[in-house]
């Protein structure tokens, strides 16, 4: 299996953890989703990743497929009792985590996460900022997007006040898909921890699971993380 990533994409950074939850190991292939390639859009004309090649002819485009995908095939063949579920319990409780999954890579994505990147990866990165410099953030884009970070990390809070994990009583691809969003914005040093004592003790938990530890290994090359970002008790 080749799974084409780029390494603070948080869709990518899912279903990154959910192959290691799973334990399986894909060969990785990064892509950089600025230069939109042609050979990239070529699989994927709707220039998203991640993209997983299987075996045959098999392309999965996007973290929805993938993960039903992968959700499927681990219940068909010989479960591992140490692998995790990625959408477990009831009918009523994995429709509870296909909402929270839609909620952070959809409504987080929108609100969040997506713009964060454009303004502080990508004007860094993208066309042509070797020549000109990279492009200043836009200070009151950020300040929004700030605000509305804020606006979920209270909302993640309170789903730890109500339940062990964020859909109930497992841990699911909804606190992957939740931690790979927060993952991004630490990278990038925008998350205020210490005001969402539960946030921080959920993501602590996840983040201390064996399968972060290559997500806290990633750098990005002129963009080091702060020093906190792979500190297991921050």
């Amino acid at each position: 299996m080749k799974l084409t990533h780029f390494r603070l994409c948080p869709f990518s950074r899912s279903i990154r953890l959910a192959f290691a939850e799973l334990g399986l190991e894909p060969t990785l292939v990064e892509e950089r989703p600025w230069e939109a390639r042609a050979a990239f859009l070529a699989v994927n004309p709707a220039g998203e990743l991640p993209i997983l090649e299987l075996p045959g002819s098999l392309t999965l485009c996007g973290s929805y497929s993938i993960s039903e995908f992968l959700a499927e095939e681990a219940g068909q063949a010989e479960a591992d009792e140490r692998a995790m579920q990625l959408f477990p319990g009831s009918l009523e409780d994995r429709a509870e985590v296909r909402r929270l999954v839609d909620w952070f890579h959809g409504k987080l994505q929108r609100e969040v996460t997506g713009a964060m990147l454009a303004e502080k990866v990508y004007l860094r990165h993208g066309a042509g900022a070797a020549q000109r410099g990279p492009a200043a953030p836009n200070v009151e884009l950020l300040r929004a997007l700030r605000a509305n970070l804020r606006y979920h990390l209270g909302y993640i809070s309170f789903l730890n006040d109500q339940r062990r994990w964020l859909a109930g009583d497992e841990v699911s691809f909804a606190d992957l898909a939740a931690a790979a969003h927060l993952s991004v914005m630490d990278y990038l040093g925008e998350v205020p921890w210490d005001d969402y004592p539960l946030a921080k003790s959920w993501y602590v938990r996840l983040k201390s699971r064996r399968s972060f530890q290559p997500l806290l290994a990633d750098r990005l090359p002129g963009m080091p993380p702060p020093v906190a970002y792979t500190d297991l008790d921050f």
